[in-house]
């Protein structure tokens, strides 16, 4: 998967964080370690995940010790099975034990995000609805986690509120309602698309009315988001695009995507994640 230069920034300085937090002045107890121990380890993953997280862990090695060498069995987006090897890392004792922990976190935390992105596309597949993610998101590691969910098949929405509009209750509210949040939105945005949230179909139709590109249909049940399909269809000059969202589980998602709506955002992918359980095995190389 292809990284753009604002990606390999944000890699290098959360892993710069991360490293920083968790050596701090250093690493007292690999100071055990002989200088001149090499070891070789290996990764496995004790459960079924897709695997997203190999830039994270490149990065953490180089900046710990570019002496350290890794070779990977699979790319990001691979689905593996339980007790499959990941990668194989060799090199100075001292620094992959260092190394460790901060690794198999990034690891084991974008692995998460992605294999539960997996599932819900796996739910939905034969539909023509697409699995967005949201803004529920680990703070400091958006682009991160968004970039596992892309690893598990899921769509992106906005990274954040600089780049789309979407106009939400409070904000309806404070801008004098749904209409003339839309037109200050066109005034002060020309070009930019904009989403509004409804919660009705009578709201749907107003925001419709102002041909919104885009519909969050907040906690619609299946017959309204059926009505909301059938409304757009007739009324929308284009129609706009329908995004279920509220309180959607694994179990239901299958019947809002055949509800006939475009896209279904889930918070669930990356704020309710229980990170994959990963193990790494060590062996002795060189004490010399």
């Amino acid at each position: 998967m292809n990284l753009d230069n604002l990606l390999r920034k944000d890699i290098r300085d959360s892993v710069s964080r991360a490293l920083a937090e968790d050596i701090g002045a250093g690493d007292i107890t690999a100071e055990l370690i002989p200088t001149s121990a090499t070891i070789t380890a290996t990764v496995i993953t004790r459960e079924l995940m897709t695997l997203a997280g190999r830039p994270w862990v490149d990065e953490v090695l180089q900046q710990v010790d570019s002496e350290i060498g890794i070779e990977w069995d699979y790319d990001d987006g691979d689905v593996l099975d339980a007790d499959t090897t990941i990668c194989k890392l060799r090199g100075p004792a001292r620094s992959i034990l260092t190394a460790e922990r901060t690794a198999l976190n990034f690891l084991q935390l974008l692995s998460a995000a992605a294999t539960t992105t997996a599932k819900y596309v796996a739910a939905v597949a034969g539909t023509d609805c697409r699995i967005l993610d949201t803004r529920k998101t680990v703070p400091g590691l958006r682009l991160a986690q968004k970039y596992a969910v892309a690893c598990g098949g899921g769509v992106n929405h906005r990274v954040g509120l600089f780049d789309a509009i979407l106009i939400k209750e409070n904000h309806i509210m404070s801008a004098g309602g749904i209409t003339a949040a839309i037109i200050t939105a066109r005034e002060l945005q020309p070009g930019m698309p904009v989403e509004v949230e409804v919660e009705s179909l009578i709201e749907l139709r107003e925001a419709l009315a102002a041909n919104v590109e885009r519909l969050l249909l907040d906690n619609f049940s299946l017959d309204m988001l059926g009505d909301a399909v059938a409304i757009n269809r007739t009324e929308g000059e284009p129609p706009a695009e329908l995004e279920a969202s509220g309180g959607v589980t694994i179990e239901a998602i299958r019947e809002i995507a055949e509800a006939g709506v475009d896209y279904v955002s889930v918070g669930a992918l990356t704020k309710n994640v229980s990170s994959i359980d990963l193990s790494m095995r060590f062996s002795v190389l060189s004490q010399v």
